[in-house]
């Protein structure tokens, strides 16, 4: 077990390693690798793989229910958190809702569970992306509207990739290929930007980064239990939920924080410390999933 742990987590910190070292001393343009991932890597592996006739989404509707309970749940459950500890409620409960459901979901649950966790993968990335962009912009700007919210490269592509899966309509193996192996850039390039952007920020709201690094994957955790309970989810789905449900914050909480103006320090913080909390929480919930014998 202890090496199917380390199997799933080295590569995941490696890559993210060398991004923080190559940074540490180049200055890479990780906005615009960012923007480039997010607007056309993401995207075509979104697409191929919700087009794959392979990956049968009927299958995945109650996993995307849960997802959407997962995270629209947690920021309810930290509600009252934060309104004991006096938070902001702007600045703390996005990144405790929006996981790190891409930079570091996808990869992990593809090493964790091979080739076949990647549709879940995807719908759990889906879903989180499209509850950051339409309620988790909602929580910071009331009067965005919701077409600038929606309109993002990663919400068409899944609109066109369920469109031709719900159709029956079979790509030409050429095409797929193709999409398959831009797409298979976003992973690393992913794992790679995280360790860049990891640099950029510092300690100083320590305290606040410690509170979510425990609430983040607690809230999840505690919303996944009753949910897997109650669906009759099959055990690779159980798997991957137990994952998503553990993840840390997405980094881009922290670039939405920046754009917003909203404490993008405490942003980054929490951000930084949560996913640097995942050290230790990913490799437990990994054992437990791996010793509960879902596979």
């Amino acid at each position: 077990m202890i090496a199917q742990i380390l199997a799933t987590m080295l590569p995941v910190f490696l890559i993210a390693g060398c991004g923080a070292l190559y940074g540490r001393y180049r200055t890479p343009d990780i906005q615009g690798l960012n923007v480039l991932n997010m607007e056309l890597f993401v995207p075509m592996l979104v697409f191929a793989v919700l087009a794959d006739q392979q990956a049968p989404l009927q299958d995945y509707g109650w996993l995307a229910l849960a997802a959407t309970v997962v995270v629209l749940g947690s920021g309810i459950i930290l509600y009252p958190l934060a309104r004991v500890l006096d938070l902001n409620l702007k600045t703390f409960l996005p990144p405790m809702m929006f996981n790190n459901s891409g930079n570091m979901g996808i990869p992990l649950l593809v090493l964790a569970f091979g080739e076949a966790a990647l549709p879940a993968a995807i719908v759990l990335f889906i879903v989180e992306m499209l509850l950051h962009f339409s309620v988790g912009l909602y929580m910071l700007d009331p009067h965005t509207s919701v077409l600038k919210r929606l309109r993002q490269p990663i919400v068409f592509a899944s609109i066109a990739g369920l469109a031709v899966n719900f159709s029956g309509m079979a790509l030409p193996s050429w095409l797929l290929e193709a999409l398959n192996m831009l797409g298979g850039v976003c992973i690393p390039l992913m794992l790679f930007a995280l360790g860049v952007r990891m640099l950029d920020v510092d300690f100083s709201d320590w305290k606040l980064g410690i509170i979510g690094a425990i609430a983040c994957p607690l809230s999840g955790l505690v919303l996944a239990w009753p949910l897997i309970a109650m669906l009759d989810l099959p055990g690779l789905q159980v798997a991957a939920l137990w994952v998503f449900a553990a993840l840390p914050p997405a980094v881009l909480n922290y670039m939405v924080a920046e754009q917003y103006r909203q404490e993008p320090h405490k942003v980054a913080s929490l951000v930084l410390i949560s996913n640097l909390g995942s050290l230790v929480v990913m490799p437990i919930v990994l054992g437990l999933v791996f010793a509960a014998g879902y596979l």
